[in-house]
């Protein structure tokens, strides 16, 4: 990782994607030849699904609270995502912008000027070739990188940070390969410094309101969780200069399930995964990839010159998976089809159940909670759902409202952002830690290596290494903005 690696970029889509695909060569099989073969496909899951034994002189981050900070000096890298960590960093009166950093100079300074606005000080400024963010994680005055780039730089920037004396702050997904989130882990470990995943989706008002429900008992015993990502970006996956430059590769390299952890986040906390229960495996399977292939004949993006390109990520992957305590999730990835963006967000138990899109809510017993309703077999009146919303808003979004209303993604963002330096600035464990950002990103490779066999089973590896069993779920649903 030093500066002068200027093959960084090829070595990256190596070590990601082509190396990922490489190591799915010849699994996808016929249903009669995946039954066959299963064997085979159990073998190459077991190196997947192994967990690595706890290397000597490393402790576990399950509880990990550095020491607390006046203020939380920020950096971060990738200006196009990263604007918006910017912005709320500048709401933020405990944080610093120390340094921003992208490889466009036009963006780090655009990011420069409004902290200069905002604040009277412009931060240090990184731009013009790939490798710049080196010099500025390298700097001692500061203590936490957000990482707002293209998933094949998540984990060496992930790396570099906390080998530095650095928390790392990472967008999503953490990783997109088991190994990867096993490196992750590692350091983190070996650092004690924090890798937390950005998952907004974490912080919304109704994922928080689902949480405080479950937390509160009001579902009762939970059993079942069901969420997704589905959301058109066709249009975004042709954008020139975006997301478009490398997001769509990983259509015409891996079909499974590439963006799991906004749907999977918010249930996992909810259902308390990886803190007294834990994956233990899944299945998933692949409709046939057809939308994003027949939008780019249509529509003939940028002149046509992705003509040539072949799509095999199906339209709609669903992962189904099971907890060592026998409880169901259903994970859904679509991105390319015409319908309304959904993330489901739903949570049943048997006290009740919650859907989203749009939200709804059904208990057990709802006179136990004096409304109207007078039945389990229909969703709450406007008016009940109001009465539940006015008792179980989630205490972060009852403090921060008025301050997230003009935040990204109707204000989840600038909560999320506040919790997270928040607990920087006490020096208390985040509600998420390296665990988590493993557990949820590893369902990339393994959703794909489990559609590539057939839809054959795949062992989730348990990156606590056991400790889920005896730890209590983090008191997120007691967190209360100070």
């Amino acid at each position: 990782m030093t500066p002068s690696h200027s093959s960084r970029r090829d070595f990256l889509k190596t070590s990601t994607l082509a190396g990922l695909s490489a190591s799915l060569a010849g699994l996808a099989l016929s249903g009669t030849q995946a039954a066959a073969q299963s064997a085979a496909a159990s073998k190459n899951t077991g190196n997947l699904s192994e967990v690595l034994p706890r290397p000597a002189g490393q402790k576990p981050v399950h509880n990990l609270a550095a020491a607390p900070l006046a203020r939380v000096r920020v950096g971060v890298i990738g200006l196009h995502r990263g604007m918006g960590h910017v912005k709320d960093a500048l709401g933020i009166e405990f944080a610093d912008v120390v340094a921003v950093c992208d490889i466009v100079d036009e963006r780090a300074q655009r990011a420069a000027a409004l902290c200069e606005k905002m604040r009277g000080k412009r931060p240090a400024v990184y731009s013009g070739n790939e490798n710049v963010w080196e010099q500025m994680v390298a700097r001692a005055d500061l203590d936490v990188i957000y990482i707002a780039t293209p998933w094949d730089w998540h984990v060496p920037m992930c790396l570099r940070a906390m080998e530095l004396g650095k928390h790392a702050f990472v967008e999503v997904a953490a990783a997109v390969t088991v190994d990867d989130c096993w490196r992750l882990v590692n350091t983190s470990e070996r650092t004690q410094r924090h890798c937390v995943m950005l998952e907004n989706c974490c912080y919304g008002e109704n994922e928080l309101l689902v949480l405080n429900l479950a937390r509160a008992g009001v579902l009762g015993e939970l059993t079942h969780a069901e969420c997704a990502y589905i959301h058109d970006l066709r249009t975004v996956l042709f954008e020139l200069q975006s997301e478009g430059d490398w997001r769509r590769n990983y259509h015409w390299q891996l079909d499974g399930n590439l963006y799991p952890t906004h749907g999977l986040g918010p249930v996992a906390q909810s259902l308390g995964l990886g803190r007294g229960d834990q994956f233990k495996y899944l299945v998933s399977m692949s409709s046939p990839e057809r939308n994003l292939t027949q939008y780019r004949d249509r529509v003939k993006p940028n002149g046509g010159r992705h003509a040539a390109e072949k799509y095999v990520c199906g339209d709609m992957n669903t992962t189904l998976v099971k907890s060592e305590r026998g409880r169901t999730i259903m994970i859904q990835h679509d991105v390319v089809s015409p319908r309304p963006y959904s993330r489901i967000n739903a949570v049943t138990g048997t006290g009740g159940t919650f859907f989203d899109y749009p939200a709804r809510l059904a208990l057990n017993d709802p006179q136990q909670y004096g409304l109207e309703a007078k039945t389990s077999h229909a969703w709450l009146n406007a008016k009940d759902l109001a009465a539940m919303r006015r008792q179980f808003t989630h205490p972060l979004w009852s403090k921060l409202t008025e301050r997230a209303k003009d935040g990204g993604h109707d204000g989840m963002d600038y909560v999320m952002n506040w919790r997270h330096l928040d607990c920087l600035r006490q020096g208390i464990t985040p509600d998420s830690v390296v665990y988590d950002a493993a557990a949820w990103s590893s369902l990339i490779e393994l959703s794909v290596h489990s559609v590539a066999t057939g839809s054959m089973p795949v062992v989730i590896p348990d990156f606590t290494r056991g400790l889920w069993s005896d730890l209590k779920p983090l008191g997120i649903a007691e967190a209360v903005a100070v």
